[in-house]
């Protein structure tokens, strides 16, 4: 029994690797969002130390019931006082490493879920 789509009619994460997403053609390098209905746009953080709430207020402005954090190669929290317009906004906030959150962006927007991925593809020190 078919249960889902061969195809989804929203913006995805077609493969990822370490530091890196393709979403569609295109191979990005640097911290992006991408949202379900199709906004996308760099996330000005390469690393997680650099957070503030100016990034997560961003995300609180596209007004959708989850966003999903990948907090880089490995799993971290962002604090309460950096996620507080989300908070406010009663918005959702689910946090794992980036590639968890590429898979779950993908499942959750493929069901036709109004949410965002938040991944941060951190760069590795020179």
């Amino acid at each position: 029994m078919k249960i889902h789509p061969d195809t989804i009619n929203v913006p995805s994460i077609r493969s990822y690797g370490t530091g890196w997403v393709q979403v569609g053609d295109e191979r990005l390098t640097r911290s992006m969002v991408l949202a379900s209905d199709g906004r996308r746009f760099d996330w000005q953080c390469a690393r997680f130390e650099d957070l503030t709430d100016k990034h997560f207020e961003q995300l609180a402005q596209l007004q959708t019931e989850l966003v999903i954090f990948g907090s880089g190669t490995r799993l971290r929290f962002p604090s309460a006082a950096l996620t507080r317009a989300l908070i406010e906004r009663q918005i959702g906030l689910e946090s794992m490493d980036t590639q968890a959150a590429c898979r779950t962006y993908n499942v959750l927007a493929g069901e036709g879920r109004h949410v965002a991925v938040a991944l941060l593809l951190e760069t590795s020190p020179v």
